[in-house]
């Protein structure tokens, strides 16, 4: 995550402000990296969440919580940074033609940018994530693969080692993908094993890969890395292609949209 200053002696309203914060920007967070952050003891952060989470504003996963905006039942008023999103959507969509096969992973910016697929576009979409495929559905002229297996209640991701052997099958043209964490040195990051696992095996089936992301989430690191920036081919926030803020991500053939 960020690294932000906290001070160790926050009042509760405080810390459960910044705990949603955290949990919204990243979609999905540990209690140990929350309460590594905000400097207090996971008893104390459990505490808070549960206290969140009887409020309905998270959604308590194992070891963690999750935005209550990634579930299946969000409304668009849950959303986080929607307008944001909006905007990287509309960003993304001129990468996708007629006849490609794309492999495209899930989350908020992701659901923002399948609203906006034509319905005359005719292509393949492989995923692993069944949410996504659920929502693939309302466009009729898509071939849409849902690659199943154990699903991850952290990513809401099929993961696990079948999973990982048929996405090396693949060869897609394109791969278009969110991510928790991002930073010019680190690349992309997350803090679960199996949905860093996931998204590597996505990124090495792909002849291009697109990451999206909200400004918020760049400078930011979580404890797993995915892949170094100059495996990305295309980044794409709601910054102008010429904002000094991505200035430290300009290397190797990387395109900004």
């Amino acid at each position: 995550m960020q690294a932000t200053e906290i001070s160790p002696g926050l009042l509760k309203e405080e810390r459960k402000a910044l705990i949603l914060k955290e949990i919204n920007l990243h979609t999905r967070i540990y209690l140990g990296d929350l309460a590594a952050t905000l400097k207090v003891s996971e008893d104390t952060i459990r505490r808070d969440i549960n206290d969140l989470a009887e409020e309905g504003l998270l959604i308590k996963i194992r070891g963690g919580a999750m935005s209550k905006a990634y579930h299946h039942t969000s409304s668009l008023q849950e959303t986080y940074a929607h307008q944001s999103k909006r905007i990287i959507a509309e960003k993304c969509l001129p990468l996708f033609k007629d006849g490609m096969l794309i492999l495209i992973g899930g989350g908020t910016t992701i659901r923002e940018l399948i609203k906006l697929i034509p319905n005359d576009l005719r292509a393949t979409f492989i995923t692993v994530n069944p949410l996504t495929a659920v929502e693939l559905l309302d466009k009729p002229n898509l071939e849409i693969i849902l690659i199943g297996g154990q699903i991850s209640r952290y990513s809401q991701m099929s993961v696990g080692g079948e999973v990982y052997q048929r996405l090396s099958e693949l060869r897609a043209d394109l791969c278009i993908m969110g991510t928790n964490a991002i930073d010019a040195k680190e690349g992309l990051t997350d803090s679960d094993w199996e949905t860093v696992q996931a998204k590597k095996a996505m990124i090495k089936a792909s002849a291009k890969v697109g990451v999206l992301a909200i400004s918020e989430k760049m400078n930011s690191v979580m404890r797993m890395k995915i892949a170094d920036i100059s495996q990305i081919d295309y980044l794409i926030t709601e910054l102008p292609v010429d904002s000094p803020l991505l200035s430290p991500y300009r290397t190797g053939t990387i395109q900004f949209l």
